[in-house]
């Protein structure tokens, strides 16, 4: 049902501070932040509901073939600020790739998969891509992100990146 591993996705409560030590302590990086809310992101729910949350994110789009992600939520209303409240900073999601990830049909497939063994949207959005985060906590210890999108996709437009880049 899914591919490779795409992404391991983490929640902090600073970004800034995260990305730096990743960065500058264990060598993970370099950095690319980008503000994300309902100007740049349509459909937005939360627990099966419409609702619009905002969120900051650092990317590293590439450390040993695989690309991290730090989330600090920048509003109340979605699971990563659930998550931050639980549990504190860490390990919130792990993205897998369907099995063709720019084929509609499959991402399709596996989402109706998931909802018939009971595993359901807990968020999701789009902007470029449509993204959906599935609630498999209690199965795998992690929350299990997929995507539906192409290789060709574009964010939105970076506010920032550590180490600077001049």
């Amino acid at each position: 049902m899914f591919g490779k591993t795409l992404q391991i996705g983490l929640v902090v409560d600073d970004v800034e501070a995260y990305m730096k030590k990743y960065n500058d302590v264990y060598g993970i990086g370099p950095w690319t932040v980008y503000d994300f809310n309902k100007d740049n992101i349509s459909n937005m729910t939360v627990h099966g509901k419409k609702e619009e949350y905002t969120f900051k994110v650092a990317i590293c789009f590439e450390f040993h073939n695989m690309q991290w992600e730090l989330i600090e939520p920048t509003s109340d209303n979605s699971i990563y600020s659930e998550f931050l409240k639980e549990h504190g900073p860490g390990l919130h999601h792990i993205a897998l790739s369907t099995e063709n990830a720019d084929s509609k049909e499959n991402y399709e497939d596996v989402m109706l998969k998931m909802a018939a063994r009971g595993i359901n949207e807990i968020q999701g959005g789009e902007f470029a891509l449509k993204y959906t985060y599935l609630d498999t906590m209690k199965d795998l210890g992690f929350i299990l992100e997929i995507f539906n999108t192409n290789e060709d996709y574009d964010l939105p437009a970076s506010v920032g990146t550590y180490p600077s880049q001049k």
